[in-house]
């Protein structure tokens, strides 16, 4: 198993393959055996995999036509090289990772098939950087000479943070520091002064504790516009053997981010949130609402948004090809199954 990479199996499960015998005594055809879909997933709610899967109970053809199998990684660049290594079929990457599984890892066989969470949509939230209130930052201009906190050089956040600082002439490594911190240290980062400015994203920017003392100086979409964050990604091979499992699939998920973000299922939704984050409901209220980031209905990610942020991943230096991110993006499956839905 390659580091970052955690194996939960929220459900597996099958339907025996073989002669059935029915009730009149005379053999039927056998049933072939549901696929299993192995699919990543990074942290909840902002990722998919774990919640469809607690909710079993709304999943259409789940059992029948496959079965799927949650693996937790540390963040989205492991998620390439599980998919190189043929470690999981679904894998959830960010705009930043996507780029580079393409241009570095040489996966031309990569494709986009659905949407995960978007990041500025209006009258949704969005990730946000922030100082101290108290502090001498009060202006983008004033990080000059200052240290920054970015959770992973080349992370969707890190590039919003420097394309945005270089809107105010502000270069990485020249004109600032970027030091690396998990999301979870941020707070004490900025609180005991070891960096002037941090990355935030919910649920950690929602921390009562740190909004006592920080306030957000600017947001992605100051710097991005709208974001697509995350998005699920497979490889051609595995959908060209695999298209109506994947279509069920793809249903079946669409079913069930309906369900979460239905405001009359919120209190189960944000009690499955908590449980999987060991936190106290209360703590996670935020969850499925405008303070939280975008899921498209239908499944249908912002393309876009997309090509507009790879043209800002490279124009920070962070992705040397253009990327024509049509070419590679197969939305006919979602489509597909959003239809059976309507």
């Amino acid at each position: 198993m390659k580091q970052g990479i955690d194996r939960r199996q929220f459900s597996l499960g099958g339907i025996a393959a073989g002669a059935a015998i029915a009730t009149s005594g005379q053999p039927v055809r056998a049933q072939a055996a549901p696929i299993k879909i192995r699919v990543g997933w990074v942290v909840v709610p902002a990722s998919t995999a774990p919640l469809v899967l607690e909710k079993k109970d709304i999943l259409k053809h789940y059992g029948t036509s496959y079965t799927a199998e949650a693996t937790r990684f540390a963040g989205t660049p492991p998620v390439i090289t599980a998919l190189a290594a043929g470690e999981v079929d679904i894998g959830p990457l960010a705009f930043s990772s996507f780029g580079l599984a393409i241009q570095n890892a040489h996966m031309d066989d990569l494709r986009v098939i659905r949407d995960e969470i978007q990041d500025g949509v209006s009258g949704y939230g969005s990730n946000e950087f922030m100082v101290l209130n108290d502090g001498p930052v009060k202006t983008v201009a004033d990080l000059k000479g200052k240290v920054l906190a970015t959770n992973a050089m080349g992370s969707a956040v890190d590039i919003a943070m420097r394309a945005e600082l270089r809107r105010s002439g502000l270069e990485a490594n020249k004109d600032y520091t970027i030091v690396e911190a998990p999301f979870p240290a941020m707070r004490a980062m900025l609180a005991e002064k070891k960096a002037d400015l941090v990355s935030a994203v919910p649920p950690f920017s929602l921390d009562p504790d740190l909004r006592a003392l920080a306030r957000t100086l600017f947001t992605q979409k100051d710097a991005f516009g709208i974001t697509q964050l995350t998005m699920w990604t497979a490889r051609t091979g595995f959908i060209a053997q695999n298209r109506p499992a994947l279509v069920d699939f793809l249903e079946d998920t669409v079913r069930a981010i309906r369900w979460y973000t239905d405001p009359k299922n919120h209190d189960e939704a944000v009690a499955i949130v908590a449980r999987l984050n060991n936190a106290p409901p209360a703590r996670v209220d935020w969850a499925f609402t405008a303070r939280d980031q975008y899921r498209d209905p239908n499944g249908t990610p912002n393309l876009g948004a997309l090509q507009s942020n790879l043209k800002q991943q490279k124009a920070v230096s962070l992705l040397d090809d253009d990327i024509d991110v049509k070419k590679y993006s197969d939305l006919s499956m979602v489509e597909e199954a959003a239809k059976r839905l309507a």
